[in-house]
């Protein structure tokens, strides 16, 4: 008997869903950084057993949208609804239950198993975490709740039975040696993009998309060239920072990064461009990749 199914993360900002999607795969798919909205599409892991697929996709954070961008991004977590087959509801233990109402009728009205995880549960005590978990309970009654710490990795093995238990029987989605549906150069876009999410602050990083325009590999190395796009002149001049010192240092990390991911010598070369109010104009959000409906 072989098991398969897709099982997606969905939850608000900053609840730690991205630290448990790695946890979960085992290898480091999502960027993490303390910033809302880290995630912007949808991102597939594939974990394969000898007779379990289960595939993982981690989603944006659930928020009200206030430009065309973050309507794709709540478009993303809306599609993890629809094609589940074992829904991960991600809280922690800071959060209102209350928080994006509208969202959570949509997991309520689900036939699906949804297992209602509370992370972070390492920095709180017992008692107000049986509290929390009553509370989210009359929110989500069909849900079974799992209280864990992705970071800590405190009761993942549990929730991995669980999602293997749950799993329909099913052939593999995918080849035994995928690990995601994504080119390796949406991870380069991704890693540039987590440094300017540590490194810079404000709306800055929010205004920052990375598409890469030149990926060549050779048998010692691969050289790339990628363009980050800002909003405005004025962003421009911040991420390049005086004598360049700003983006040499994104430069920096970022290539150090990408040869740990690729395991090879990688030569980067960042450009910077003004594409004006691009999150808010459906070519250019195509242009990135986004759906923009």
């Amino acid at each position: 008997m072989h098991k398969a199914g897709f099982v997606n993360i969905v939850g608000n900002p900053n609840v730690g869903k991205s630290t448990l999607m790695n946890a979960l795969v085992g290898e480091r798919i999502s960027i993490i950084t303390s910033k809302a909205q880290t995630t912007r599409h949808r991102i597939m892991g594939i974990v394969n057993t000898e007779d379990v697929q289960i595939v993982y996709s981690d989603t944006p954070g659930v928020l009200e949208p206030n430009y065309k961008l973050q309507e794709s991004m709540l478009s993303f977590s809306r599609s993890a609804l629809i094609d589940a087959d074992v829904l991960l509801y991600v809280t922690d233990v800071v959060e209102k239950v209350n928080k994006n109402e509208s969202f959570l009728e949509r997991v309520r009205a689900l036939e699906i198993p949804v297992l209602l995880l509370i992370n972070k549960i390492d920095t709180t005590d017992p008692k107000a975490l049986d509290g929390l978990a009553q509370q989210w309970l009359e929110l989500l009654p069909k849900a079974e709740l799992i209280p864990i710490s992705a970071k800590e990795k405190f009761n993942t093995d549990y929730l991995l039975k669980r999602i293997q238990e749950l799993l329909p029987e099913s052939e593999p989605f995918f080849d035994k040696d995928a690990l995601t549906d994504r080119p390796t150069r949406f991870f380069v876009t991704e890693i540039i993009r987590e440094k300017i999410l540590e490194h810079y602050d404000k709306e800055i990083p929010y205004s920052v998309e990375v598409l890469v325009e030149q990926y060549k590999e050779s048998e010692k190395q691969v050289n790339i060239s990628a363009v980050i796009y800002v909003e405005r002149d004025s962003q421009k001049g911040i991420i390049i920072g005086k004598g360049g010192l700003a983006l040499k240092r994104v430069g920096t990390e970022s290539r150090k990064d990408i040869e740990q991911f690729l395991d090879k010598k990688v030569f980067l070369e960042l450009y910077v461009k003004v594409e004006k109010d691009w999150r808010s104009k459906e070519r250019a959000l195509r242009n990135f990749g986004y759906d923009s409906k």
